[in-house]
């Protein structure tokens, strides 16, 4: 008896502290710090390209039928031999500061590492982390569970996409308009398109969010074939391409609001305002003549260095 009041004791304590934690009995547990997870995202990425190879020999020597479709195995029993993923996988690293998470706990230019892989070059150009692009993907994480998917072609504008997917995918070459095949099924191919692989950490995609069965501070792996791009992508229509509103230029285009303190309940970065200052003169008109033709280097009425369509003090 006296052993069950002791049990019956403990537990009513660990209930109190409990509802004293929170009242509806759930601890709150704050994201953790990107300066943390970036190293061990990093060695588990390491991990995962020493240990895994993809169907380079497919590549290499295409057989009869093949479908160019990127597949990734295991280094183990007869694929001992193979070559690993870390052989040809070229490392690039970004800066990443809490704030692009909407993060309380402030942390600034943290370096991240995502790793790219070229499996097949394409023929035409490279498109920017801005543009638009004519893409099919596939999005796991590193144990293979799939997690998004576009088996046919689409356009996609790389800002609003994870910023080591869409920096992964400036390094790839697109197809040619001219290689376009139209299939029997209705569907079509590039026959020249650029073919990758890009591994990223979590802080360079969803960080805290959650990722398929994969959870939280998930690193993440991209198969990626790119179609075609629209050089020069501008999002708001102003006459100024998207890549050129990364005032700032740390590859991040959210962050770049000229008339942010006026926007605070509704933001808009400037690549999607039609007015990057705010002063009621349209972007489009402040760099342009009486007949629409657009001046270069853009008007700085002022002298101070800053173009009109920056300057709210220039309208």
């Amino acid at each position: 008896m006296r052993y069950g009041i002791i049990i019956f004791f403990c537990f009513a304590i660990a209930l109190v502290s409990c509802n004293n934690d929170d009242d509806d009995g759930v601890v709150q547990v704050p994201p953790r710090l990107l300066a943390e997870v970036a190293p061990e995202d990093d060695a588990a990425i390491k991990e995962f390209l020493n240990t895994h190879f993809y169907n380079y020999e497919d590549f290499d020597t295409p057989p009869p039928g093949f479908d160019y479709k990127i597949v990734i195995d295991t280094i183990a029993g007869d694929n001992a031999g193979k070559k690993p993923l870390m052989e040809d996988a070229v490392p690039f690293t970004i800066k990443v500061s809490s704030n692009q998470f909407g993060l309380s706990e402030e942390e600034v230019d943290v370096p991240h590492t995502y790793y790219y892989i070229e499996v097949r070059e394409g023929e035409g150009g490279s498109p920017t982390y801005a543009d638009s692009t004519l893409i099919r993907y596939q999005g796991s994480a590193l144990d293979g569970d799939l997690f998004d998917e576009n088996q046919d072609f689409t356009w996609q504008e790389l800002s609003t996409t994870y910023r080591g997917y869409a920096n992964g995918i400036s390094n790839m070459k697109a197809g040619t308009t001219d290689q376009v095949v139209d299939n029997p099924d209705g569907t079509y191919q590039i026959a020249n398109s650029g073919l990758a692989i890009i591994v990223m950490p979590s802080g360079l995609a969803d960080f805290n969010g959650v990722v398929g069965t994969a959870g939280s501070y998930a690193p993440v792996l991209f198969k990626v074939e790119l179609g075609l791009f629209v050089e020069d992508t501008d999002s708001d229509n102003d006459v100024i391409p998207s890549i050129l509103e990364d005032v700032n230029g740390n590859g991040y285009l959210f962050d770049d609001n000229t008339n942010l303190d006026e926007e605070r309940l509704n933001p808009v970065a400037n690549f999607r305002d039609p007015d990057d200052d705010g002063d009621g003169v349209s972007t489009r008109k402040e760099i342009s003549d009486e007949n629409g033709n657009i001046i270069l280097p853009y008007p700085d009425s002022n002298g101070d260095g800053t173009p009109d369509y920056l300057d709210p003090n220039v309208n």
